[in-house]
């Protein structure tokens, strides 16, 4: 099926004293009819699973957010990108700047195998300001033996805000593998942001493993270019596996704002971050850092990972602290559910996540992440319903906003929890939320949202709170399922789940969610709990796709607030 397009062009500037950087914005107003989503292609206009307003280039493959900061008023953003296809490899840092973290402007490569330590490969790192604000990059490269090895990258010119030159030290690698060291020369990946001690020496965590073991390698340097390997890693658990990504940073015990990657104090926990190769998912900790040992010392004798940053497709995350508006930013990788065939016919794989803002819960036991404010920009036509009672089994459509490039917040008051279903034992919430997804009637909930919903219903995906009673205490689940996202059953339609620390006694039930074509992301209890799931429907696409409110337990439950927006696109070359 054909499509008409209508290409409108804008050409935006930035100016920095003498420097002036232009490109060309191109945009599509489609009249388009939407029948055989088998031809879709990378040639092709027919794009119907293609974001609007979350970050992807315009073709080929994307994963990690590599060294993301903010220099001279701009946001830059590296990630690892294969500028030949839609699947992974040829592995460069890709680059991107931004004045607000939504619209993003493409700038060529930063960085890519040029040396003998990178020759094969320049995985992902972290970028560290220097004294005198002297942006570093330090990232994994590969060398012509295959071996991992850490590399530091600085700017070519200080007065550029764009960064958009790089040189590599010639002194590469800073970091290696030695028969001395015993590292797992195929396990030795992703340096972290690093930190400044008050002994004027530079600290970086490298995550690598030990037979089953997960560790952060600890280095020290005084000139961030001699690398000494501590005797022991700031810390490690058994039967991990290997820890990628790490990242380590500290949050304020009380109240929102960030914190700079090397403050340290009583005021302060310590947050440690990795990305579990063996789980496919993000875990992190919450602790204290002993400056006297180098030691991160969890809370409550943690021996394990359990916490995470999302509970669905979510991987490789990095944080970085914005010191313009004070606030610690988090950055995601989200790659496809669909299958490799489909990724390399539409030309593309992978997009991030909305950057979320990141601080500790005032419990002190979680972290809590929200869409950071700028994304609010791209609200537009708002639609605000009032308040009302939401009956068993009813479905209330959300009409007046783009049900496919949409934000909705929804509130939920639940009165009777005398009608919770009583859960016996404990169970995996992913598992629960499978065996009851949102069909399954229940006591209270299955209530939520369905999301891309076709006419009838033959495809939607449903994002809920089902709540439960064990033991005197009640539990609260949020589950976004996929099982009826798509009639294309090549799809992974895997079912996402977790449990809420919220009392729904004295508190609403708060849901966001996001929503852009093929992605879905949720926030549930203002933040504390997050799942992002990607789906790609044949029927509910475009002007296809409708958006409820919905409820299918036995019990009433009440909407004390829905407002739902549709989302402007972003400027995304």
């Amino acid at each position: 099926m054909s499509i008409s397009s209508i290409w409108l062009f804008t050409l935006f500037c930035v100016i920095y004293g003498s420097v002036a950087f232009c490109v060309i914005y191109g945009s599509v107003a489609e009249h388009h009819v939407y029948r055989n989503l088998q031809s879709v292609s990378s040639g092709s206009t027919n794009q119907p699973y293609r974001t609007a307003y979350h970050f992807q280039p315009p073709k080929n493959w994307i994963n990690d957010p590599n060294g993301p900061l903010r220099y001279r008023g701009l946001y830059h953003l590296f990630y690892q990108y294969n500028p030949k296809g839609a699947v992974w490899g040829n592995i460069v840092w890709a680059h991107s700047v931004s004045k607000d973290l939504v619209n993003w402007t493409p700038l060529d490569p930063a960085i890519f195998p040029s040396q003998p330590s990178d020759i094969n490969g320049c995985w992902s790192g972290s970028t560290t300001l220097l004294p005198g604000n002297k942006p570093a990059i330090l990232y994994t490269g590969i060398d012509p033996q295959n071996q991992q090895v850490q590399n530091l990258a600085q700017p070519k010119n200080l007065s550029d805000p764009f960064l958009r030159e790089w040189v590599k030290s010639p002194k590469n690698p800073l970091m290696a593998p030695t028969s001395a060291n015993k590292i797992n020369s195929s396990s030795f990946r992703d340096p972290t942001t690093a930190w400044l001690g008050k002994d004027g020496h530079w600290r970086v965590l490298v995550g690598s493993k030990r037979r089953t073991r997960g560790l952060a390698i600890l280095y020290r340097s005084k000139d961030f270019v001699n690398w000494v390997q501590a005797k022991h890693p700031l810390h490690s658990t058994l039967g991990s596996g290997i820890w990628e990504c790490p990242d380590f940073f500290p949050v304020l015990n009380k109240g929102t704002l960030g914190l700079d990657t090397s403050v340290i104090g009583d005021y302060v926990s310590h947050v440690l971050k990795v990305s579990l190769d063996d789980k496919k998912h993000d875990y992190y900790m919450i602790g204290s850092y002993n400056v006297a040992k180098d030691a991160f010392i969890p809370d409550n004798g943690a021996k394990e990972f359990v916490l995470r940053y999302d509970y669905g497709k979510y991987y490789a995350s990095k944080t970085f602290f914005d010191d313009g508006k004070k606030r610690r930013i988090l950055l995601g990788w989200v790659n496809e559910s669909s299958s490799v065939a489909d990724d390399i016919k539409k030309g593309w794989s992978g997009i991030h996540t909305i950057p979320r803002t990141i601080w500790l819960h005032e419990s002190g036991k979680q972290l809590v992440q929200w869409p950071v404010v700028e994304v609010e920009k791209l609200r537009a036509n708002p639609v605000n319903l009032p308040p009302q009672v939401l009956k068993g089994g009813q479905l209330l459509q959300i009409n007046g906003v783009t049900a496919t490039q949409a934000d909705v917040e929804i509130s939920f008051q639940v009165n009777n929890l005398r009608e919770a279903e009583v859960l016996d034992y404990w169970t995996d919430p992913q598992i629960l939320c499978n065996k009851k997804g949102s069909a399954v009637k229940g006591g209270l909930g299955p209530f939520g949202l369905l999301v891309f919903a076709s006419k009838g219903l033959h495809e939607y995906t449903s994002v809920f709170f089902r709540i439960f009673k064990q033991q005197n205490k009640n539990l609260v689940l949020l589950c976004s399922d996929q099982s009826s996202s798509s009639l294309n059953k090549d799809n992974d339609l895997t079912t996402y789940g977790t449990f809420v620390d919220v009392d729904p006694l004295h508190e609403k039930l708060s849901l966001r969610t996001l929503i852009d074509h093929s992605v879905v992301e949720s926030f549930g209890g203002e933040g504390r709990a997050v799942i992002t799931a990607r789906v790609y429907p044949t029927l509910a696409i475009n002007d296809k796709a409708q958006i409820y409110a919905f409820n299918n337990g036995t019990t009433d439950v009440k909407i004390t607030s829905l407002s739902a927006w549709s989302m402007k696109k972003a400027q995304i070359s």
